[in-house]
């Protein structure tokens, strides 16, 4: 079995064991990374292998495992002559999150704990249950009042227990950090768990694969704990430090105009938050996080590849929505969002990918 990679702290350099369940700096308490660095097989070794995210092996930290529900490889449709969408929404259970929870549960099954336990808005804590179910592993998934109720309905029937928390999505976040702290407890956390990262930046080297050894100009990334988009400039490190890009493209990170702690901390040059920000209603549930644990990396990551952070308006995203689903893709109104930040042309004539991260069957139409 090939040994874990151990795991530190990107703040203070603290440094974790592998086997250890520790889910979070034991010094400052921040998210922690993974060290580990690896080199992507060239594109013409890829030919003839699985047929899902595990066949860019070299780059994942762990060995495929049997928990696999065929995640990844989903397809890439034309939007405009410049922009294309990845539907990711096409995935076992309908979210692009699937591409690190089974990364995640892969890591439980390796480590054994009594409980598996995890938060989230929805589609994470349903992407936890479906591979905690899969893995044969004992999960808790922690939800706020007014989570969809298709995405509760979803975690329940994969057998997960379902603990929805009186408050919104932080504290949700709080009741899931004080059970990880019990002994034996696994955090299934896809923003403090670096391994659910190393699973989001496969969605980049589909996309590299896809288009033939290159990457778009610009990559649209929704940014709520930026677990997509820290995963995609992972992915970009890697195929470009193995020299199998010529050039970077530019992050743009996308946040709903009501909760855009780090736009606002980006329009002010700041390198992390700047301010305590409101919860507020807005179609974008999933990416309405007004504290993201990794904000000074997210930060840095949109910085260094040249990018920037735009925002969307409500009445953008529900007509967004009705405008993917004129032309047959029918998406859930936070995975809508970047499509609203650049359909009426702020790209210019520079070539984007957008994600279309989840289905409209999760939490159906938006509606003024």
């Amino acid at each position: 079995m090939t040994p874990l990679p151990d795991r530190y702290c990107p703040t203070d350099g603290v440094r974790v064991p592998s086997d250890s369940l520790a889910w979070r700096c034991p010094s400052c308490h921040g998210p922690l990374d993974l060290d580990f660095a690896p080199t992507p097989a060239p594109l013409k070794s890829l030919t003839g292998r699985v047929n899902s995210l595990w066949r860019y092996a070299e780059t994942l930290p762990l060995s495929a495992p049997s928990i696999s529900l065929g995640e990844g490889r989903t397809p890439l449709v034309e939007l405009t002559d410049k922009v294309s969408a990845k539907l990711d929404y096409l995935m076992p259970t309908l979210s692009f999150k699937d591409r690190g929870a089974v990364l995640l549960a892969g890591l439980a099954l390796r480590l054994g704990p009594r409980l598996v336990v995890a938060d989230s808005s929805g589609n994470a804590g349903t992407a936890v249950a479906a591979y905690c179910a899969r893995a044969r592993l004992p999960c808790t998934v922690y939800v706020p009042q007014g989570t969809s109720a298709k995405k509760l309905e979803q975690i329940e029937a994969h057998g997960a227990r379902l603990n929805v928390v009186d408050g919104d999505r932080e504290a949700a976040a709080e009741a899931a950090r004080a059970a990880a702290d019990e002994p034996g407890v696994f955090y299934a956390s896809h923003v403090f768990n670096p391994y659910f990262l190393h699973g989001t930046k496969t969605y980049v080297h589909e996309l590299w694969e896809d288009l033939g050894g290159r990457l778009p100009e610009v990559l649209v990334l929704p940014v709520g704990n930026g677990t997509l988009l820290l995963g995609a400039a992972l992915a970009v490190s890697e195929l470009y430090g193995a020299g199998l890009l010529d050039r970077r493209p530019a992050l743009w990170a996308v946040q709903s105009a009501a909760v855009a702690p780090l736009a606002r901390a980006w329009e002010q040059g700041a390198e992390d938050l700047t301010e305590v920000t409101p919860m507020a209603p807005t179609y974008a549930e999933g990416i309405a996080i007004p504290r993201p644990p990794r904000a000074r990396q997210i930060l840095r990551a949109v910085r260094e590849s040249g990018g920037t952070f735009l925002t969307v308006t409500e009445d953008q995203i529900r007509h967004a929505q009705l405008d993917l689903a004129s032309r047959g893709l029918y998406v859930e109104t936070t995975a809508v969002a970047c499509w609203a930040a650049v359909r009426e042309g702020a790209l210019g004539q520079k070539s984007a990918v957008v994600p279309l991260c989840g289905a409209g069957l999760k939490s159906g139409l938006a509606r003024p």
